[in-house]
């Protein structure tokens, strides 16, 4: 059964950090593995394919960044259930000290399945921006030891 429309996901945040700080603990494989993934085999930057590795998971993710602009955006595809998702976050100045994050993720049909996506990435994403605050405005990593429950 074919959906009737495809289904995004949109979150946001806003964390009392500048919009540099943001955007090199999101490029940056080293800043990333203190809320995120665990390693990364290089900075996020336009037209390069990387591989993430998850704690909580034993598999590589590969990522195939399309674009960046400094302080602003970042885009990239990565693989799910056999389709290519499109990941966009922008960075949004608020006042010179706090910069707004914007998540939004497409690719899925508008299906039963679909709707699972929405709710797991959803879900996921708001994980991403709520380890993002708390590392960049507090220094401490809520993602370490949160999913060991799935090595089970």
């Amino acid at each position: 059964m074919e959906g009737l429309a495809g289904l995004t996901i949109k979150t946001k945040i806003r964390i009392l950090k500048p919009a540099g700080q943001v955007y090199e603990a999101i490029v940056d494989p080293q800043k990333m593995s203190h809320y995120f993934i665990s390693k990364g085999s290089g900075r996020m930057e336009s037209g390069k394919d990387l591989i993430w590795r998850f704690p909580e998971f034993d598999m590589d993710v590969p990522i195939s960044v399309q674009n960046t602009v400094a302080d602003q955006y970042i885009s990239y595809y990565w693989d799910e259930r056999d389709k290519k998702h499109l990941v966009e976050i922008t960075l949004e100045a608020d006042g010179s000290y706090a910069t707004i994050v914007s998540v939004s993720e497409g690719g899925e049909d508008n299906d039963e399945a679909g709707i699972g996506w929405l709710q797991r990435n959803t879900e996921g994403w708001a994980n991403f921006l709520a380890c993002l605050k708390a590392y960049l405005e507090y220094g401490i990593n809520l993602r370490k030891g949160a999913f060991d429950f799935l090595k089970k």
